[in-house]
This record gives C-alpha cells, structure tokens and sequence, in this order.
C-alpha cells in the first residue's frame, strides 16, 4: 500500500483541530476528514470517525496495527507542516 496523495485544508479558527486530511491510497482509494490535532505532547493525526447511538466516536476507517497508523501519521504531519510552511510564506509576502 502506497500513500499517492495528500490534502491539506488547514482550518482558519484557533483551537485543537489544525487541519483536515485526505490521503489517497495506490491511487485507486481516498480516506476524507483525517483531522490534525494539536495535542499536549504535539501533533497527532484522528481517524475519521462517526458518534455512535450511545454517544461514543467510533472510527470509520482505520489502520489495522501500529507500523501502518504511524506511517500514515508521519506522511499526513509532514505535509501538514510542508502546507503551514507554504501558508506562512505566503502572508509574509
């Protein structure tokens, strides 16, 4: 499995949620609303995921086992950083 693509909307208010992701896979499936989250020990990446009847957040889609999840999460914060990058250049101007 290959990650062919990824985009970055950044979102504009302050807050925890800094941005949302779609990651393309061998460029034949797309995963939406991967959100990039600002949390106490840094970035980390959410899987998309729906509230449940009993109120609970469950993953819609997911990474198998943990090599998998931190690959994905390393390749989504690296272009998140790439398009804050690209951003601040941008106003700087």
């Amino acid at each position: 499995m290959e990650i062919t693509d990824v985009r970055v909307r950044k979102v504009a208010k302050d807050g925890k949620m800094k941005a949302v992701v779609s990651v393309t896979l061998d460029d034949a499936f797309v995963v939406h609303d991967i959100k990039v989250i600002e949390g106490e020990k840094g970035l980390f990446i959410a899987m998309p995921s729906r509230k449940a009847a009993d109120g609970e957040y469950r993953d819609i889609a997911h990474p198998i086992n943990s090599t998998t999840r931190e690959r994905i999460q390393n390749i989504i914060l690296e272009a998140y950083e790439k398009a804050a990058l690209e951003s601040s250049e941008d106003t700087d101007e």
